[in-house]
């Protein structure tokens, strides 16, 4: 398998950013981890806090442990938060993750080409 569509899975399958490190494009790898770790951070600790605050809401007897129940205090509170933020985080990650496969793989056939010449 070249090193282009090497480094092109990696960054699609594992997170981006592998498949630069893969080809020793360390800065630009570094930087779309980075990224790309801060925006799933942030969705992921949001996501447990609305978790926790739902389970609370269960266990203190405010909430009927009812999947109709839920989804509705679900989607009231996406609608009552700051959802520009949700938003961004999202967006960054997700552009990171395509930023991260195409470039890897970029930079993967030009690295081949280079090594043929």
């Amino acid at each position: 398998m070249k090193q282009s569509s090497k480094a092109a899975l990696l960054s699609a399958l594992v997170f981006p950013g592998t498949g630069h490190v893969l080809l020793k494009k360390y800065l630009h790898g570094t930087l779309l981890m980075a990224t790309s770790f801060a925006a799933a951070y942030y969705l992921l600790s949001e996501a447990m806090d609305r978790a926790v605050q739902i389970s609370e809401k269960i266990i203190g007897g405010e909430l009927l442990p009812d999947v109709a129940a839920i989804m509705d205090l679900v989607s009231r509170q996406s609608v009552a938060t700051d959802a520009g933020l949700l938003n961004y985080a999202t967006t960054a990650f997700i552009i990171c993750w395509i930023i991260g496969v195409v470039d890897s793989y970029r930079v993967g056939k030009q690295l081949n080409v280079m090594n043929q010449s």
